[in-house]
């Protein structure tokens, strides 16, 4: 890659999940059910993108201005050729960046796991792009595998700040009219915003025959509320703020988030998304891993 370090791609992480192929496979092979490689063989017309080369590559599709420019060999690669396409959508407004006592906000934790999964896409050659949004679209790059790519995802990544509001639901119908070819949607964030209109949404992404992965992130005080005596509340993405005793609002709370979670669990299995819940204070490395070992006994069953 051109650059390094970036703030957001931790080497030793994604080096410890790279060494570990089935992971990578299952990544962009398997995980989602029905989800394969492209059947076509050979190279169509329409150039996509290129690669680095590797020792067995067809020497007919090496890109000769590319060599002369770098003295590196990198090949051709066409449509037809490209095993997965597939884009994050990061959410970036206001409520994902909070934080009560943990090392990252939920918006860092965010941009941690998309460099991790786009490195580990590309890795396999495969394509991946970037939407970052709140309540509109902050920053847009289309797929592709190069590594001048992923470093202008990481680098995009590193220039983005957190925003106010969220349009969720607003950004996702405008993004399924957009996304002509069919691929694998990740979507990372906090879904705060109408759920009824964000299922909606999702469900338009389903209609276009995309398949859906949802990364459903919480700092672990969202789902426990610790907090003690009186306590002045301020949402992040408004600024109104609430002052409250949280000893009256504790059980209500934590009975109301759970139905919450649990709404959007069965709304996503009714149809067939797949979805993660995770926190900030579970290492993201950790929780890819712990995912695809449940992926894994699931299809064994």
């Amino acid at each position: 890659m051109a650059k390094a370090p970036y703030l957001y791609f931790e080497p030793e992480k994604v080096t410890k999940l790279s060494n570990l192929n089935i992971l990578a496979r299952q990544l962009v092979e398997g995980f989602i059910s029905g989800l394969h490689r492209s059947p076509h063989r050979g190279f169509s017309v329409e150039f996509a993108d290129q690669r680095e080369y590797t020792p067995g590559d067809d020497l007919r599709h090496l890109d000769w201005v590319a060599w002369g420019r770098t003295d590196r060999f990198y090949i051709k690669q066409y449509e037809q050729e490209t095993n997965l396409r597939a884009y994050i959508l990061l959410d970036v407004s206001g409520s994902m960046n909070y934080r009560y006592s943990g090392k990252v906000t939920k918006y860092q934790y965010g941009c941690f796991l998309t460099a991790c999964l786009a490195y580990l896409m590309c890795r396999q050659q495969d394509v991946v792009g970037l939407v970052a949004f709140d309540e509109k679209i902050r920053l847009h790059l289309t797929p592709a595998s190069s590594p001048s790519h992923l470093d202008r995802l990481f680098t995009g990544l590193e220039k983005l700040t957190p925003g106010k509001g969220t349009a969720v639901a607003k950004t996702f119908h405008e993004l399924a009219e957009k996304i002509a070819k069919r691929g694998i949607i990740i979507i990372i964030s906090d879904l705060y915003d109408d759920p009824e209109q964000i299922i909606r949404a999702l469900q338009h992404f389903c209609y276009k025959k995309h398949q859906l992965i949802l990364f459903h992130i919480f700092d672990r005080a969202e789902l426990e509320f610790p907090f003690k005596g009186i306590t002045n509340f301020v949402d992040l993405e408004t600024g109104s703020k609430i002052q409250a005793d949280p000893a009256l609002l504790r059980e209500p709370y934590r009975q109301e988030i759970a139905r919450f979670i649990d709404w959007y669990r069965n709304q996503c299995s009714d149809r067939r998304i797949e979805y993660v819940l995770t926190t900030t204070d579970e290492p993201y490395d950790l929780m890819l891993l712990n995912y695809l070992a449940r992926r894994r006994t699931l299809l064994r069953r």
